[in-house]
Parts: structure tokens; C-alpha cells; sequence
């Protein structure tokens, strides 16, 4: 029996597998409305037999978008038009996840396509946010630093948001708190210099990502799972790093979060990371042994082998991927094959499916 075929159940929702789609912005999507273009993406995932397909980064409100083109989910058009996404994830088979997100100092850029880079006032950027008043790089531009109300308006958004993801139909959220963004800004001493209670000592920078854990925690329902993606590490000595990880990940599975995505980096422009299949794994491996926590591993995992040696090894829970799924939207199909499993395929397809192994 293949682990990676086995399925997965948190609190009381099952994962048909444990092949999760990881968040991929498109930037694609016009005043934070997703389209025809995220219903083919995501649905064609479902189609290719993953167990849980997450939505892309998702702002909580438009200045917590990284770029004017991604998805957003703070008003009622949002809402209404990710229903018909979720309706089509779930009628394959898959469960359905948002990612919901701010992207702090990293806020206001251009697409990839447009060139990257800071996307100015005058081309309809906007003035970002931060635990404090320091630049991503030398060239992003200079956040400002938040105060009470900013705090409390981010964790009223997340409410917002959470109560819009449920009225959608998603059924899994993941909390964005890694890769540079806002929560994870607040967490780095690189990003936080803070000298309140927000800032400083370990737990003083854990107090403010806490704090929206619970907010969402408790605006979603007790029988649907809870996420949250972490950069286990900076890859900067003196930043962030993964024995860091191991105490916020008890502190997190204190609040109601149900599982751990843990990936690295994007709190510095000149972080060295030695990229290699399965790099990330064992942050995870050592998330869920010290804290007890289920966790995902991501990162270049690219071979059914692979996948399946990483839960079999007891490195993790489930796996995340990402690019490989672009390539690839059916890998999990060619994936059970290759594991000798017979996973379902749609009927529509049927006529092209792999012959089981004799």
C-alpha cells in the first residue's frame, strides 16, 4: 500500500491522498476578482487527482496584495467568484484550500511579466506596511512601520477573510506566515526591530503571528482544518532560524492549527540556499518530531519515489508541490501508477489510464 495513496484525515475532513497543491500566484486576477484563468489552473489539478488544492496567495485586504494582479478575498464579488472554483475542486474528488496572506513590506510590486520590482505611486502602487520601517532591499521601498490599529485592522481582515473563505466553501485555510511576507516579518529579526511587546525578544516576535492564529482559529468552524506555512529559516545567521521554528510550532499547535507547511527564506535579498531535491524536508522531519505537530514537506520534490520515501521515512505528513504541477497537472495520476496504485481517474479519462503493474 502506498503512504502517499493512503489518505489523511484532520479533525473531520479527509484528504483522499497526501499530493497537495502548493500556492502558485498567477497574477491574473483584475481588483483581486479570480477568473476563467484560476478556475482552469486550479480545477485541472483536481482533474489530475490531488488530494488537496490550494488557491494561490490571497489577500486579506488590497494592500496586503504583492501585486495589483493577485487574488484577493475582501468583499462579496471575491466571494462569489471563487464559489464556482471551490464547486468544481471539490466535484473531483479534492478538498479545497485558500491561502490567505499579507504581503507586508513586500507589497506593491510588479508582476513577473511587467518586470518585477517596486510598483510606484504613480503606476497605482501603494505605500507598504511593516513590523518596522526597514526595506526589503535596497531597492524596494522603505515600509511603514505599523502601529495598534494597523495590528488590529490586519487581524479584523483576517477574520473578514475567513468568514468569506467558509461562505466560498473552502474547506481548508492556510495562514501565510513565511517567504518574507507580513507575519513572517513580524517573526525575523531581520524584518522586526520592533521595541513593544511586538518586537525584540523571541516571544514578543511570535505575539502579533499568535494572534491572528487564534483570530482565524476561532472564526472557522472546529471540525475543518487549520494550516500555516512557516519559513523554517532565513538561511541568514542571526535571522530566523529552524530551532526558532520548533517552539512557534508548539505555540501553533496551542492556538488549533492542524498542520505545519514548512518551507525557507524571503526575509533577505542576499540569502545563500543550497536548492537541491528535498533541501526544505528536513524542517519538516524535525517540526513534526520536537513539536508533535503533522507537518508537509515542499521544495524540488519532483519523483513519486521521492514523495513516498518521505512519508514512509516519517519526515512528514503529506507533501506539497509546486512547479512540478506545472509541468505536470496529472502527476499524481502518473504517480500511482509508478507507486503501482490504482487511483481513480475521471470518467471522461478513463480511456487513457495507465494499465496497473501485474
Amino acid at each position: 500500500m502506498s503512504l502517499l495513496f493512503t489518505p489523511l484525515k484532520l479533525r473531520e475532513l479527509e484528504f483522499k491522498n497526501r499530493i497537495f497543491v502548493s500556492p502558485m500566484c498567477q497574477y491574473s486576477a483584475r481588483e483581486g476578482v479570480p477568473n476563467e484563468w484560476h478556475l482552469v489552473h486550479l480545477g485541472s489539478r483536481a482533474v489530475g487527482g490531488a488530494g488537496l488544492v490550494l488557491t494561490e496567495a490571497t489577500a486579506i485586504s488590497p494592500e496586503g496584495r504583492i501585486s495589483a494582479e493577485d487574488t484577493g478575498l475582501w468583499n462579496e464579488e471575491q466571494t462569489k467568484a471563487f464559489k464556482p472554483i471551490v464547486d468544481f475542486i471539490k466535484s473531483q474528488g479534492a478538498r479545497a484550500g485558500i491561502q490567505l496572506a499579507h504581503a507586508g513590506r513586500k507589497a506593491s510590486n510588479k508582476a513577473p511579466w511587467f518586470g518585477s520590482g517596486p510598483l510606484s505611486l504613480s503606476e497605482g502602487g501603494w505605500v507598504p506596511v511593516g513590523p518596522s520601517a526597514l526595506p526589503f532591499s535596497p531597492s524596494s521601498p522603505r515600509p511603514r512601520e505599523m502601529n495598534e490599529a494597523d495590528m488590529k485592522k490586519v487581524i479584523q481582515d483576517f477574520i473578514n477573510a475567513t468568514q468569506r473563505s467558509r461562505q466560498a466553501g473552502f474547506e481548508v485555510i492556510e495562514i501565510h506566515m513565511a517567504h518574507g511576507y507580513l507575519l513572517n516579518e513580524f517573526l525575523s529579526p531581520l524584518a522586526n526591530q520592533r521595541r513593544d511587546s511586538y518586537g525584540g525578544s523571541l516571544e514578543n516576535r511570535m505575539r502579533f503571528p499568535l494572534e491572528v492564529a487564534r483570530a482565524v482559529r476561532d472564526n472557522w468552524p472546529t471540525t475543518l482544518p487549520l494550516f500555516v506555512r512557516i519559513s523554517a529559516t532565513d538561511w541568514v545567521e542571526g535571522g530566523w532560524d529552524v530551532n526558532d521554528s520548533v517552539v512557534f510550532a508548539k505555540e501553533l499547535k496551542n492556538c488549533g492549527i492542524d498542520l505545519m507547511d514548512c518551507s525557507s527564506g524571503g526575509n533577505s535579498a542576499h540569502a545563500k540556499i543550497d536548492a537541491k531535491p528535498g533541501y526544505q524536508v528536513p524542517f519538516a522531519e524535525r517540526v513534526r518530531k520536537e513539536a508533535g505537530l503533522p507537518t508537509a514537506a515542499v521544495g524540488l520534490i519532483t519523483t513519486a519515489r521521492h514523495a513516498e520515501e518521505i512519508l514512509k521515512s516519517g519526515q512528514a505528513d503529506a507533501v506539497f508541490l509546486a512547479r512540478e504541477l506545472l509541468r505536470d497537472p496529472y502527476w499524481p495520476l502518473r504517480a500511482a501508477h509508478e507507486l503501482n496504485f490504482s487511483a481513480p481517474w475521471p470518467k471522461q479519462y478513463e480511456r487513457a489510464a495507465y494499465r496497473r503493474h501485474p
